[in-house]
């Protein structure tokens, strides 16, 4: 199952904008990068920000979540090797991807909304919670400040 989800994964991260149920996914980041920087403190104690050439870009040591290089455009739940709960494997399998309403929606209640948007029960691995939607949609920004430079075209 997970491999299936890193395939995919590296499948959409190479046909960015990336599709889901063959609509278009906008990637728009709307936020404030620099509040978002502000606001990942909270997030560092789990999450840690690591290039593809190992260099740490924000954070630390944080271990217990997966590396958010690269979320904006990823499809859910499809980093490699990181074990993630059963229910955002489903959001993966059902090709949800990371823009910004999703993120936002799920950094503010994890639980809840793989629940409301998988249409299934179970329970995310994330406990925390971003509080202000404000702060949400700031690491959105942050997040997509960090991402990896989109493929040249190779026909222009």
């Amino acid at each position: 199952m997970f491999r299936s989800i890193a395939l995919a994964a590296a499948t959409a991260a190479f046909a960015l904008p990336a599709f889901a149920d063959g609509h278009a996914v906008d990637l728009t980041a709307t936020g404030d990068a620099a509040a978002g920087e502000k606001a990942f403190r909270g997030c560092v104690a789990c999450h840690v920000v690591v290039n593809e050439a190992g260099e740490t870009l924000a954070g630390k040591r944080g271990q217990q979540g997966p590396n958010l290089y690269g979320v904006v455009g990823r499809l859910a739940g499809a980093v490699e090797d990181f074990r993630y709960s059963d229910i955002m494997g489903v959001a993966g399998e059902q090709g949800i991807v990371w823009d910004e309403a999703n993120f936002v929606g799920y950094v503010q209640d994890p639980t809840g909304w793989l629940r409301e948007t998988t249409g299934n029960n179970g329970r995310g691995n994330m406990t925390y919670k971003v509080r202000k939607e404000a702060d949400a949609v700031n690491l959105y920004a942050y997040f997509a400040s960090l991402a990896p430079a989109p493929e040249a075209d190779a026909t222009n």
